[in-house]
């Protein structure tokens, strides 16, 4: 099993530090407002990396922090007059919310940076004995000059780089790429007692000591969007192995922008969607589906075309899943049982998995695996049980378990199967009475829509029904 690893530039046989031990920290959200898609693609593609390696045996602790301290934490709950508590515990359940609705399963531990203040202020310490870090009146900075690996993830050399929109500016800084590592107390602001006086811890901080109090100070994976590469990444690694003298992270996982008409989606630019706005529009495992059809560290332009393409290959599978169900209930015991190699389509979808998560790959073997599945069925009239249930059995293991675009669970479907059945009940009814009002043109535009959309109408003499092709 190979992964590409940020750090070596390269892919690496996957060898976790404790086999079959594996300990993963995942960047998780500064919960001031709800995440946007281009989040939900980072906190999905984790999902099925995590998936990924449980199926292949390993034991994965996942720890994904929640940053409930922050400068626009504190600038939005000034403007929304609230206490920042009243502000983030609002918007971590909402976080929470919409981790469930996307199936993404519940990490092990979720740190919150205000429960592991004394970690932070205890590391800050360490760094200030060793003179990698400096007080002046009241706010700590690390000295990046210090560390001579400062670079080493994301390529940038201390010599070439310049004070960015990311790095923070501030005149008391020995060097422009010094980063805070506490802050000193604003009248108003949430404080923390410390060494230096009240304040607050910078954001990098927070990660490095929430990783070490919880998955260890060496840990196997570290997870998250490309832009977090530099500064926050590459401060991690300074502030970690300068603070513990060991290795930080072993590999580093980074997923790619999601973007619109080719630009970066982010909320500072305005061309975002929450996930919960594109949730309202499309399921769960169609989203999952259109994420997994590109490899998590490249590039994906976000579509309303691409979505629908691959809610429409979700369709596909869950056809196949419908049938399954309704024959395993029948329970036949009279029938042909035609040879089926599933376990080549098994070794298919673990070889391509094995290549760095190859979800594409891994999701062009399953519709193969659809198809000859379809190409069996209607050439016997009668197959015995037992071949559904292996059916049935590939298609939980791989895209369920794995990638989560079908559920077999029926009562997980019910809800939104319902909703979905009153909603097409009450566009034929309207359909109908436009027929009787002779509005032909308006009744064949919403057959055709609904044809563009993959659901076939039937005119009968009891009214219309419905198929989704």
């Amino acid at each position: 099993m190979r992964i590409y690893n940020t750090l070596s530039k390269k892919k690496e046989e996957f060898i976790p530090f404790d086999p079959p031990n594996v300990t993963m920290y995942m960047c998780g959200p500064t919960v001031y407002d709800f995440f946007h898609i281009g989040n939900a693609r980072s906190f999905i593609m984790a999902d099925i990396l995590r998936r990924y390696l449980q199926f292949k045996g390993f034991h994965v602790k996942l720890a994904l922090n929640l940053t409930d301290i922050d400068d626009k934490i504190i600038k939005k709950s000034i403007e929304e007059k609230k206490s920042t508590k009243e502000l983030t515990d609002y918007y971590i359940q909402a976080f929470f919310d919409d981790l469930k609705s996307l199936k993404i399963r519940s990490a092990d531990v979720y740190p919150h940076a205000t429960d592991n203040i004394s970690e932070m202020i205890e590391i800050i310490t360490n760094l200030e004995k060793k003179r990698i870090a400096y007080n002046i009146d009241g706010n700590v900075f690390f000295d990046v000059s210090k560390f001579p690996k400062y670079g080493c993830l994301s390529g940038k050399k201390i010599d070439e780089l310049e004070s960015g929109s990311r790095i923070e500016i501030n005149e008391q800084k020995k060097n422009p790429l010094d980063f805070s590592l506490w802050k000193k107390a604003k009248v108003g602001e949430p404080s923390w007692d410390s060494p230096w006086g009240k304040g607050r811890p910078g954001w990098h901080i927070e990660c490095s000591a929430m990783s070490a109090k919880h998955l260890g100070k060496s840990i196997d994976i570290h997870a998250g969007g490309n832009d977090l590469i530099f500064p926050h990444h590459e401060n991690e690694i300074a502030q970690s192995e300068s603070a513990f003298e060991q290795t930080f992270v072993k590999y580093w996982v980074h997923f790619g922008f999601l973007n619109i008409q080719n630009e970066k989606m982010s909320k500072s630019l305005g061309n975002f969607f929450t996930a919960r706005d594109v949730l309202a529009r499309y399921s769960a495992e169609s989203i999952r589906m259109f994420f997994s059809q590109t490899h998590y560290g490249g590039p994906l332009n976000f579509s309303d075309d691409l979505l629908s393409a691959a809610q429409k290959g979700v369709e596909k599978i869950k056809n196949l899943v419908e049938l399954v169900e309704k024959e395993i209930q029948i329970n036949s015991t009279d029938g042909t049982t035609p040879y089926f190699d599933f376990q080549k389509y098994y070794d298919d979808f673990t070889n391509v998995m094995d290549d760095d998560f190859n979800t594409p790959q891994a999701v062009a073997v399953i519709f193969d695996f659809v198809k000859a599945v379809n190409k069996v069925i209607s050439e016997n009239d009668k197959l015995l049980n037992q071949f559904y249930i292996n059916v049935k059995k590939f298609l939980i293991n791989t895209a369920g378990d794995i990638l989560g675009i079908v559920d077999f669970n029926n009562e997980m479907k019910s809800d939104s199967y319902s909703l979905e059945d009153e909603l097409m009940k009450l566009l034929l009814d309207i359909r109908d009475k436009l027929k009787k009002e002779k509005n032909y043109m308006l009744a064949d535009e919403i057959r055709n829509s609904l044809t563009e959309l993959g659901v076939e109408l039937k005119d009968g003499k009891n009214g219309t029904s419905f198929k989704k092709k």
